[in-house]
């Protein structure tokens, strides 16, 4: 049996998680588990996905970044899927469909896995060395606390006798911002 997972970061991107379902049903998923949650918060759908799996299922994913965080997090997901004896289809993985079922896809997964772990540490590298760059020559600062420029106005609600969720839903701040402006 094949049984799909499509996952979208945010609720905004509902015509990205319709697209994948629609693939996932084209590929002829019987049983199809949709989330909208950011890889790396729980992911209840995923983990009742793997579950419903049987020995010659197959758990199919449009893309690979919808399924894993790292290689290290792949890993593990072929680990509880060899376990239970099932097979990951990615229907788009540079181009190619890869099935984790013949000893040629795994090795494919394992590679482009690897590649796309070494380019997103490369282009955060590349991130790291601008910022430094950019601070260096005092063009970066950073993002300016947005509570913190709310200080004097908190100060003088809390002078009034105001109590401080007043002042906070007042001003717009949260009750940490607010303990960060008084500890200053």
């Amino acid at each position: 049996m094949l049984v799909g997972y499509a996952r979208t970061s945010t609720l905004e991107q509902d015509a990205g998680l319709n697209a994948q379902v629609r693939d996932l049903r084209d590929h002829g998923c019987e049983t199809i588990y949709k989330e909208q949650v950011s890889s790396v918060g729980e992911r209840e759908q995923l983990d009742a996905a793997i579950k419903s799996l049987r020995s010659g299922d197959k758990l199919v994913v449009c893309k690979l970044d919808r399924l894993a965080r790292s290689v290290r997090h792949l890993g593990d997901l072929l680990e509880t899927l060899e376990d239970t004896d099932a097979g990951l289809v990615i229907l788009s993985m540079g181009g190619q469909q890869v099935d984790t079922s013949t000893a040629t896809g795994k090795m494919m997964l394992n590679v482009m896995a690897s590649v796309a772990q070494f380019e997103r540490e490369m282009m955060l590298e590349r991130q790291r060395e601008g910022i430094a760059k950019a601070r260096a020559e005092g063009k970066y600062t950073g993002r300016k606390p947005t509570a913190m420029a709310k200080a004097d106005s908190v100060k003088a609600l809390l002078a009034t006798g105001m109590s401080k969720a007043k002042v906070c839903e007042q001003v717009g701040i949260s009750r940490a911002s607010l303990y960060r402006i008084l500890a200053n």
